[in-house]
């Protein structure tokens, strides 16, 4: 077949793949047998944003003379070559920044293990609703449900383990995960989770430690560019093994053989990762169809969840001490006294003893290092959560569900916990309530003994003692 004349035929950039059948549905070299002008100008002439590692096309050449290996590309390759599969693909592969409207067709005749197909692309720089919602009707039907589920009333993280459950039935994987990746504090945490039945494999609270986030930040070099990595068996987990021996080892010890890898990114802020553990790789293109359009939704919704969660922090949080503020404490009591769960409260007020003469004395910014070393010393105690700084000075405790000899123990940490700043000495008053609903009046007694202990420390201490200007 005269290949050169059937491209040049084409109104867009095309080029002929050839691709070397082996036995047991392996395959060896991936060639760029021939392009037309406008598939070789793209690697001899690219946009700015498209450069490939070599600007000078040579017939017949392995296709990783110009890309980096894509297990994606070779697949479809191969489905369109050997398998005589008719394909198409949108995608937005990270290597560049466009979206490629790619379509593979089979060509005849091979020779002898060598087969052949038409590689045809269009390239642009945004993504086209139009193209991305040509799908099939069963991929349209998941993605719609998963559309559906994210505009529920519900929990979001209730929402997000539901989809996640049925991405993994999508993907008859033993195993699917979304995981988010804090990149300024370089942490991980699992969102949510799925299992198929009998599965023996184990939750990722076994895995994901301080550690962990230095492999997933290494499954971006893993992907190597394009938009998501699907292993589907031994020949493809070389690829992994090559790239990346210390997930490869991570992966196979947990009882890995295959894998589907996608990136949740949103406005070129990755965001984290969903993948699927030894899926049906008879459903690997459809799982990739279905992904890649789920993906990109859910990366929107994670994104908005991230936002709303960090201006639920600014309104809730004290800046410089980050324990919660005065308006999450309010809110907090008005709860408290309106709920019918029978538990039990223990209030604590801790009033800073001696703050007014570190800021005459020594400075505001030693003031202000007092009252952190305060909530550093709450911390040591209480959870985050239960700490409110109620202005000034003045914290507050609130703990629910507490014994009054737990609140008395919990009394004693915390002055044995001041003793680890300097300068630091609360004035402590603490009351336990057998009904939740009587938080206000736990809040005025705790207030009335926190003074009563404020007084007593300044009869000791007159020199620490506070202007009359200051309550």
């Amino acid at each position: 077949m005269d290949f050169q004349s059937f491209v040049d035929s084409i109104p867009t950039a095309a080029c002929v793949i050839s691709i070397e059948k082996l036995d047991d549905g392996k395959y060896g070299k991936v060639r760029i047998v021939t392009g037309n002008r406008l598939y070789i100008d793209t690697i001899e002439n690219p946009a700015s944003n498209l450069a490939m590692l070599s600007r000078t096309f040579v017939p017949n050449s392995e296709y990783t003379n110009y890309l980096n290996r894509d297990l994606n590309f070779e697949n479809a390759c191969y489905n369109a070559a050997v398998m005589k599969k008719c394909l198409h693909s949108y995608a937005h592969p990270d290597r560049f920044d466009v979206w490629f409207n790619m379509t593979f067709l089979p060509l005849y005749p091979d020779k002898g293990n060598i087969c052949y197909c038409m590689y045809i692309m269009e390239i642009s720089f945004k993504p086209d609703a139009k193209r991305m919602s040509t799908i099939s009707a069963d991929i349209a039907s998941a993605v719609l449900e998963t559309c559906i589920k994210l505009r529920s009333p519900e929990n979001f993280k209730e929402t997000m383990t539901s989809i996640c459950k049925d991405i993994r039935d999508l993907c008859d994987s033993e195993h699917c995960c979304i995981l988010m990746m804090d990149t300024e504090k370089r942490k991980c945490s699992v969102l949510c989770e799925a299992f198929s039945k009998d599965t023996k494999l184990l939750p990722m609270e076994h895995y994901v430690d301080d550690a962990f986030y230095d492999i997933a930040d290494s499954w971006k070099a893993t992907i190597a560019g394009s938009n998501c990595l699907i292993v589907k068996n031994e020949h493809d987990m070389e690829v992994v093994k090559e790239r990346n021996p210390i997930w490869y080892e991570s992966i196979t010890s947990a009882g890995g053989k295959s894998i589907v890898l996608f990136p949740l990114l949103f406005k070129n802020e990755l965001l984290g990762y969903i993948w699927a553990i030894n899926f049906s790789a008879d459903a690997a293109d459809t799982i990739k169809e279905t992904l890649s359009l789920t993906t990109f939704i859910l990366a929107s919704e994670l994104y908005s969840f991230r936002m709303m969660e960090k201006l639920h922090i600014l309104s809730s949080t004290d800046m410089l001490t980050s324990v919660m503020n005065r308006n999450e404490m309010n809110n907090f009591v008005d709860a408290l006294s309106q709920s019918n769960s029978g538990k039990s409260v223990g209030v604590i007020f801790a009033d800073l003893n001696g703050l007014k003469t570190v800021n005459d004395s020594m400075g505001h910014n030693a003031g202000d290092q007092l009252l952190k070393d305060a909530a550093n010393a709450l911390r040591e105690v209480f959870a985050v959560h239960e700490i409110f700084r109620a202005g000034g000075d003045e914290f507050v405790v609130m703990l629910t569900a507490v014994t009054e000899g737990e609140l008395r123990e919990k009394v004693s940490r915390l002055k044995e916990a001041e003793k680890h700043y300097p300068n630091l000495s609360f004035a402590l008053g603490a009351v336990y309530e057998g009904d939740v609903r009587n938080i206000r009046l736990a809040l005025h007694c705790a207030d009335e003994k926190m003074y009563a202990d404020k007084k007593h420390y300044y009869e000791l201490h007159p020199e620490r003692k506070r202007s009359p200007a200051q309550k």
